[in-house]
């Protein structure tokens, strides 16, 4: 054995130490949640009474009214959807105004199990107050859609999971 290939096996288990202590030093790469909310605003009381009605007729069906005697309070919170994520079967405890603001959203309501696509650049209105749906990226990038929220608690969370019997879509 030459002196060339001595040194290069007596160097390759300091290279690999070498190469196992820097990867123990270097941060990890955190991983995206799969639906992330980041809160754009607080939680804000209206000073005004007001009051408000929304007329919702999805593909052309029925339509719903939703009547709030009281909006008292709203908050606007950007949301993050990973590709292949998916919110669990939920409510609100008032409507929601969501703004698709990039990819593609598909919204899906209990009531009949039918997938609605919404893309960049377009809007849709959850009613809220019992109304159970769910909703997912089905693209391979991400979705970020902005949601205002109106009637919200002054405290608590904004979706509403507990007593929530999934569908069988």
């Amino acid at each position: 054995m030459n002196l060339t290939k001595r040194t290069s096996l007596a160097a390759t288990p300091l290279v690999v130490l070498a190469l196992l202590g820097a990867a123990a030093v270097l941060p990890a790469v955190a991983q995206p949640q799969p639906i992330a909310v980041e809160l754009v605003t607080p939680r804000s009381v209206m000073t005004d009474p007001v009051s408000g009605q929304f007329k919702v007729k999805l593909d052309g069906k029925s339509t719903e009214v939703v009547n709030m005697k009281d909006l008292s309070r709203t908050v606007v919170a950007k949301i993050t959807v990973q590709p292949g994520a998916m919110f669990p079967w939920h409510t609100h405890a008032g409507p929601v105004v969501v703004n698709i603001a990039q990819g593609e959203l598909v919204y899906v309501t209990a009531e009949d199990c039918t997938e609605r696509p919404y893309q960049a650049g377009e809007a849709f209105i959850d009613p809220g107050h019992g109304h159970v749906h769910s909703a997912f990226n089905r693209t391979s990038g991400e979705t970020i859609l902005y949601a205002t929220f109106l009637q919200v608690a002054a405290t608590g969370p904004l979706t509403l999971t507990e007593g929530i019997t999934a569908p069988d879509c």
